[in-house]
């Protein structure tokens, strides 16, 4: 009996089936998770086709506005931080007021304003455009509303409106330039690192933070704000005319409320939009003309990334990245 295998001794054939029968199996469960894993990629991708076709036909573009019927307010915001990157960039702005005056059936415009400023030069475009657009149209009033914040660039514009309308307490002026940067000199010196600026034209490296300040430099820059800040001033006291009560804080980058505004003339009287186009315009239907973002364009943008990042998640593909 000694030459016969035990009862209770595995059978090394049947453990090498046994084997080649799991692996089978585990194959067949790796396939049937690749091709879900592909199914879910494959529906995800034709419903995002799907997705910015809706987005072409529906939404609409950068630039257009919505079809008007009858008689009605015309509305443009002005929101953010001036900027000729920013969604508040002169091209949009001035796209929209173009759009609204236009328009036959505009019996007025407002241009609700919520920015604490920014570019003067992007500024400066936008409040030229609206005194062209009120000589071309001089039956179509233009009416400034401050929601939060009209300040810096934002008040440069609404200083070419008719009227300012505004909240009790919403925050006006702050009629003013700036220019800010920072001086690492001291931390270097303590750190023991020397600077090294090579420059053609004596110039070149003004405001150069590694560097020392210059007098002369400081002297450029404070003649170079004033220009700017006196331009500032010029337009808010054409706009505002005989209602701006000057003093001296007026254009000293000091701001107000809406309600110390009226006492100081930098707002003709308290009010929102709703009021503006019911009480003042007469017409209480506004229709949105704000150059809308371009929503193809965005999804397109972000759509390669998706896919990717769809992919390696079907392919069970760990995706890495800077943060």
């Amino acid at each position: 009996m000694l030459g016969n295998q035990l009862p209770n001794t595995p059978n090394p054939a049947d453990k090498w089936q046994q084997e080649v029968i799991n692996r089978l199996a585990f194959a067949a469960l790796d396939e049937q998770r690749r091709s879900r894993r592909w199914n879910i990629l494959f529906r995800t991708l034709f419903l995002a086709y799907l997705l910015m076709i809706f987005f072409a036909i529906y939404l609409p573009d950068s630039g257009k506005t919505g079809i008007t019927v009858g008689k009605h307010t015309a509305l443009v915001d002005l929101q953010g931080v001036i900027s000729a990157s920013s969604e508040a960039s002169a091209d949009n702005i001035v796209s929209g007021l173009r759009a609204a005056f236009e328009d036959k059936n505009t019996a007025g415009v407002i241009l609700r304003i919520n920015s604490p400023g920014g570019s003067p030069v992007q500024a400066g475009y936008v409040y030229d455009e609206i005194k062209r657009l009120r000589k071309k149209y001089p039956d179509t009033k233009l009416y400034a509303v401050v929601s939060d914040i009209c300040a810096s660039g934002g008040y440069y514009i609404a200083a070419a409106a008719d009227e300012i309308y505004a909240d009790k307490a919403s925050i006006v002026g702050s009629i003013g330039v700036l220019m800010d940067s920072f001086g690492f000199v001291g931390a270097m010196e303590k750190l023991g690192i020397e600077r090294r600026l090579y420059t053609a034209g004596k110039n070149k490296g003004m405001l150069d933070p590694f560097s020392k300040e210059k007098p002369e430099d400081v002297a450029h820059i404070k003649t170079l704000l004033g220009n700017i800040h006196q331009q500032f001033i010029d337009v808010v006291r054409e706009g505002r005319g005989d209602r701006l009560k000057e003093n001296d804080d007026i254009f000293s980058g000091m701001f107000w409320t809406g309600e110390t505004g009226v006492e100081l003339g930098l707002v003709d009287a308290l009010g929102n939009s709703s009021y503006v186009a019911r009480e003042i315009i007469k017409e209480e239907n506004i229709v949105d003309f704000t150059a809308k973002p371009n929503y193809l364009e965005r999804l397109t943008k972000r759509f390669g990334a998706s896919i990717g990042q769809a992919m390696a998640q079907a392919l069970g593909v760990e995706a890495t990245g800077l943060k």
